[in-house]
């Protein structure tokens, strides 16, 4: 079932989204070669409680997870598409970074991921960020009154294809609201004026990820969460939640 947001609704997870876009803003400051991933957590962490804000993530446990996810970001590097764990790996010169984090206040959710490199940026690296951020806009500029879910795909997908990337299958958006994962699912590749109209009031994440390999195989490591590409190569990741509105799609989860 799919939840429209009153406009009071939405203003409410704006609050949300903009702690959201506060603590990633933090997390990429403090990133720099030698921290640990889980130093890059303790971040994330002291911007939520700033904000009295809670974490979706934190204690997270979907019905394939092995166990709850232990903290409130998800730190993905070279690699890994999505999902990585926070743990004691120090950042090296060159590692690409994809970082996801969620926020609750008053009762909303705000979810939006970003990824960049530490030092010395490979050029095949910050085309593949670049590709995953064109994605993301395409999306963004698909999430319209009238417009469907499929629009949001096609949008989405045609830019990652057209520059040759790998679309991890089974991996993609979703509703948001007062829970982190809402319907209806938002696809990131699909048809045109196909699916579920969209109409004032739904609120999405719309979150790109592309393979830099060219290839969409992927496979779980063993900590059962984190999704690495099944070639190797590197992976990019860009999230934003989006309201759909009369006026336009609205990202809740900007500064």
């Amino acid at each position: 079932m799919v939840e429209i947001k009153t406009d009071t609704s939405i203003e409410a997870m704006r609050v949300a989204g903009r702690i959201v876009a506060q603590a990633l803003t933090a997390v990429r400051e403090a990133a720099a070669v030698g921290v640990s991933l889980r130093d890059l957590d303790r971040t994330a962490r002291a911007v939520l409680a700033d904000a009295d804000a809670g974490s979706p993530f934190l204690g997270y446990r979907p019905n394939w997870a092995p166990t709850p996810f232990p903290a409130v970001i998800c730190t993905s590097v070279n690699d890994a598409i999505v999902h990585g764990i926070p743990d004691d790996h120090r950042l090296r010169d060159g590692d690409l970074v994809s970082i996801d984090c969620g926020a609750i206040h008053g009762g909303w959710v705000g979810d939006a991921a970003v990824s960049f490199t530490v030092g010395r940026a490979r050029p095949e690296d910050a085309a593949l960020i670049a590709t995953a951020e064109e994605a993301l806009d395409a999306g963004i500029a698909a999430a319209t009154v009238g417009n469907r879910i499929g629009d949001i795909a096609h949008a989405v997908g045609r830019v990652c294809r057209a520059a040759g990337y790998g679309i991890p299958d089974g991996f993609g958006g979703h509703g948001v609201g007062r829970h982190m994962h809402e319907d209806p699912g938002v696809p990131n590749e699909g048809r045109p004026g196909r699916g579920m109209p969209l109409r004032h009031g739904m609120v999405l994440a719309i979150e790109p990820m592309v393979i830099g390999g060219g290839k969409d195989g992927h496979y779980t490591a063993r900590d059962g969460w984190t999704i690495r590409t099944a070639d190797g190569s590197r992976a990019s990741h860009a999230e934003h939640t989006v309201a759909i509105t009369d006026d336009g799609p609205r990202i809740l989860t900007a500064l």
